[in-house]
């Protein structure tokens, strides 16, 4: 199986990486007297964002209880249906 290479290690994908980092440079250098004493507040504001876009609102905790077992069913048909495959090359 080949895998597509991601955003960030793409051509734009490091351009951008390296426009960020610029920003981020010149903020810190530039304007460090003005935005340093704002850091720790800006810290705390970034926990709400971290929440919506790595948990995606906590819409996508599927936890389950111990009797549940969607992800192993599912695994198990996916383990079946590749084994059908292959056998059908051969």
């Amino acid at each position: 199986m080949v895998r597509k290479p991601g955003y960030w290690t793409s051509l734009h994908g490091l351009a951008t990486l390296a426009l960020i980092g610029a920003a981020v440079y010149f903020i810190f250098v530039e304007h460090g007297e003005h935005v340093l004493p704002y850091l720790p507040f800006m810290i705390i504001l970034l926990c709400p964002l971290m929440h919506i876009f790595m948990h995606k609102g906590h819409r996508g905790h599927d936890h389950g209880s111990p009797g549940d077992s969607n992800a192993e069913d599912a695994y198990r048909r996916g383990l079946e249906e590749g084994r059908k495959e292959s056998a059908k090359r051969l």
